[in-house]
């Protein structure tokens, strides 16, 4: 066997972390709150992008109708849902399990169709499945080794398709905002929710995509507005930004 393509880039501590909190994930007012505010701004950024890459209209009821996407560390589905509303043929992935218990329930009761699995992308990639769209959104930082957690995410996008990643930059504002701020200030997440030192710069995470044989296409900034309690793209990329790339077809 190659240990290259057996070996996991799952951190165990973060999957029991994530595991603890799963019955939250759907409370908007709970510690998933940022996430559920964060989640038009990435879901706009996925759809729009992937409708100018795929020849689709953005405005269509079902826009990203017959396309197959993977969401790597799918969490509860609060990404996966609304993405296979669009049409999308949507797999999740986490390898915590009650989160996919979670996810799978609450798609169950909403009608919506979602593939979760509580596998990693190394063991469904190394099978052989490929996918018009992977995302890795809000995941980097969370993984044992980012080059080779993205090496292996790339490698599951077909020809002429697409991946996204979303996360957090190492800067000393994202220091900060993203754990003093959001951790101890403000209570928005649990504290010790993110290491600053798992942080990925934009030039990080473009390496390793391109190692990964993708082409990155565009790095977007998001910011949040206080006062209308939001989050928007924007070109400021010291906290939080998102990244599109593409394997050539």
């Amino acid at each position: 066997m190659n240990p290259e393509t057996t070996a996991s880039s799952v951190d165990r501590d973060e999957v029991a972390r994530f595991d603890a909190l799963a019955s939250t994930w759907w409370d908007e007012r709970g510690p998933m709150r940022v996430l559920h505010r964060f989640n038009p701004v990435r879901l706009a950024y996925i759809r729009d992008a992937a409708c100018r890459h795929f020849g689709r209209d953005p405005a269509a009821p079902f826009a990203l109708e017959g396309l197959s996407l993977v969401d790597v560390g799918c969490g509860g589905g609060v990404l996966s849902e609304p993405l296979a509303r669009l049409g999308a043929e949507v797999t999740g992935l986490d390898p915590a399990k009650a989160n996919i218990r979670v996810a799978a329930a609450h798609a169950e009761a909403e009608g919506v169709r979602v593939a979760y699995r509580a596998e990693t992308v190394e063991s469904v990639v190394d099978a052989g499945a490929r996918f018009d769209i992977v995302l890795a959104m809000e995941v980097v930082e969370h993984v044992a080794d980012m080059p080779a957690f993205i090496r292996k995410a790339a490698q599951g996008v077909k020809p002429g398709g697409l991946m996204f990643a979303a996360t957090i930059n190492r800067t000393m504002r994202s220091f900060a905002l993203a754990i003093v701020g959001a951790e101890y200030v403000l209570g928005w997440l649990p504290k010790g929710t993110h290491d600053w030192e798992k942080f990925v710069t934009p030039d990080e995470l473009a390496r390793a995509v391109e190692a990964g044989g993708l082409t990155l296409t565009d790095t977007t900034g998001v910011v949040y507005n206080p006062l209308g309690d939001s989050w928007r793209a924007s070109r400021d990329r010291s906290v939080n930004y998102m990244i599109t790339a593409e394997r050539p077809a």
